[in-house]
């Protein structure tokens, strides 16, 4: 593996921490190390231990190392929340070559033309997500690289986060010996990885259950048009299930993930398991379709609370119906109740490379994706907002780390310092 080929995603959530490590290998894009660590000092996504979240990542990190025997210097981090807020921004510059031949300087410049707006002072920028390209009044174009014009202009989407949950995170991250090259919005790397073009073109819905809380984003005319977050997710079948068997969480958890059956009519009455009730040496006996008859109501509450959330969002009827991701979607009959309650399209979105085919992974390999996607489309030294949204991937394969001045410097370097030289 030579240099600026490895890319490594970090997603944060409340019951795991998830580092994957991506090789991007002559135009194509490969999995080739996954590292996955209990989540301490998570809650309801939002961190409330920096210690303990330090450690969970270093766990995960050290894990994806072993896997694959490099050591990892920088990652692309996940973000999301109930703090994160999207607005709409337009920029327009004038085309600064001579020749009038759009260039990515020129692309550079609009972003940063569509950056300049009020925000208020505890909100900081995450991202620019470019919804489209107008040159000289054609609109709809989505890479103008290349074509001749005189004025460029920006419908962009502006992407703000509380400055307090950026800088937490970003904390717990360097704190771990790592550098954020990216902070990436999980939900935005997600819709990209999970949702075909049509769907995001008609308007279709991205619900993202995790442990502690769901993520739903719309999406409508090829972009995200909003995003809502529920405090609610996995954990809370696990504490119904904890009271209702009258068992440690703990057991309860590792209950829910062998026998959980989130449809009664898919239970089986003839799959049999034991637990130790609090209290109580004696352990006790259930069947599948006792732990359905708990699962399924707080399941059916799950989705009716999506549903209302997305009726309040504005959005009735989305012809592309609802996608559904993250670690509790992968429970048996949780797409039978998501159909039932929704009253729409529903199917599951899982990532199609080997050794992350489960819901869990989706937002993890998102972020992978969007980073490659900026790659692709951004300036190489593009810096949106936030802090440091350098889209070019830097990890390397380092057995015995070199300093940085010994370090060959890459083409974008040499050619920089060549104009230097020149001025």
């Amino acid at each position: 593996m030579s240099n600026n080929d490895i890319i490594v995603s970090l997603d944060i959530g409340t019951s795991k921490v998830r580092a994957i490590i991506g090789e991007i290998n002559n135009g194509t894009f490969n999995i080739i190390g996954v590292g996955s660590a209990d989540s301490e000092g998570i809650r309801k996504g939002a961190i409330v231990d920096i210690d303990q979240t330090v450690q969970s990542i270093r766990n995960a990190v050290d894990h994806a190392e072993r896997m694959v025997g490099i050591q990892i210097s920088e990652v692309y981090v996940g973000i999301s929340g109930n703090h994160i807020g999207l607005m709409t921004s337009h920029g327009v510059v004038a085309v600064s070559n001579e020749d009038r031949e759009i260039g990515e300087e020129d692309m550079e410049r609009v972003l940063k033309a569509a950056e300049v707006i009020a925000i208020p002072p505890e909100r900081e920028i995450i991202d620019v997500v470019a919804r489209q390209y107008v040159v000289d009044g054609l609109e709809g174009i989505q890479d103008p690289r290349g074509m001749i014009g005189v004025r460029l202009e920006v419908e962009a989407t502006i992407i703000t986060g509380a400055k307090t949950a950026i800088h937490n995170l970003l904390r717990c991250v360097e704190k771990s010996g790592l550098k954020v090259k990216d902070l990436v919005l999980m939900s935005l790397g997600s819709g990209l990885l999970s949702l075909s073009k049509d769907e995001k073109g008609m308007g279709s819905v991205l619900v993202d259950i995790g442990a502690g809380m769901t993520t739903i984003a719309v999406f409508e005319e090829g972009s995200m048009v909003a995003t809502s977050t529920l405090p609610i997710g996995g954990e809370f079948v696990t504490n119904d299930i904890a009271y209702g068997l009258r068992t440690l969480t703990e057991q309860a958890e590792k209950v829910k993930l062998k026998y959980g059956c989130a449809w009664l009519d898919d239970a089986a009455s003839d799959v049999v398991f034991k637990v130790t009730r609090i209290g109580s040496n004696v352990d006790k006996e259930f069947t599948q379709e006792d732990l359905a008859t708990i699962i399924e109501p707080r399941v059916q509450e799950i989705f009716q609370l999506i549903h209302q959330e997305v009726k309040r969002l504005g959005y009735t009827e989305l012809p592309g119906g609802y996608i559904l991701t993250g670690g509790t979607v992968a429970m048996p009959g949780v797409l039978q109740v998501a159909r039932h309650e929704l009253a729409a399209s529903v199917r599951i979105a899982v990532p199609d490379y080997i050794g992350v085919r489960d819901p869990g992974y989706t937002s993890g390999v998102g972020i992978l994706h969007n980073v490659i996607r900026g790659i692709k489309v951004r300036p190489a030294n593009n810096n949106p907002g936030g802090g440091g949204n350098n889209k070019k991937p830097t990890n390397r394969v380092k057995p015995n780390p070199a300093p940085e001045e010994e370090q060959k410097p890459g083409f974008f370097e040499r050619l920089k310092n060549m104009f230097s030289e020149l001025i």
